[in-house]
């Protein structure tokens, strides 16, 4: 299995596309959590640093997918803080 995938002639984080998948999957309503962003918040930083490829694949997903309005607000401002510390 490839750690990428190309969407849209763009490198994706296919562990990233894959989480937030399965957030919205089964339970729920649907749409990405604060409990579903902190995981992707995580699988982001893993790495130490914010990669064009996980910039890509955060920018879809949050273009692709539906979030809550609690998740959305709070991932954008940790990604803001952390990404601007690096």
């Amino acid at each position: 299995m490839s750690y990428y995938t190309t969407i849209n002639g763009k490198k994706m984080d296919k562990r990233l596309i894959d989480m937030a998948e399965k957030s919205i999957k089964g339970q729920g309503d649907g749409r990405i959590s604060i409990e579903d962003a902190k995981k992707l918040m995580d699988a982001v930083k893993d790495g130490g640093i914010y990669t064009e490829v996980e910039k890509n694949t955060m920018e879809h997903i949050r273009d692709n997918f539906k979030w809550t309005e609690g998740a959305d607000s709070w991932f954008r401002g940790e990604i803001a803080s952390w990404a601007s510390s690096k």
